[in-house]
């Protein structure tokens, strides 16, 4: 079970359902932003983290909340 604050990336599978947030990019460039919509998910358990469609890069989750 993950841990609120703990970090994953961008095709690792969820360890816990919960909501997650955009913790930057896997590249370590900052720009573009994403969307407002991308930087929120709600992911499940086993699901895969996605890339930011937008920019169509890879992405750091951080988990904020356990559901």
């Amino acid at each position: 079970m993950a841990t609120v604050g703990q970090r994953f990336k961008t095709g690792e599978k969820c360890p816990t359902r919960g909501i997650y947030t955009f913790d930057g990019y896997t590249d370590n460039t900052t720009t573009p932003a994403p969307t407002s919509e991308e930087r929120v998910i709600t992911l499940d358990e086993n699901e895969t983290f996605p890339p930011i469609r937008s920019t169509n890069k890879g992405a750091y989750w951080k988990l904020t909340r356990v559901l």
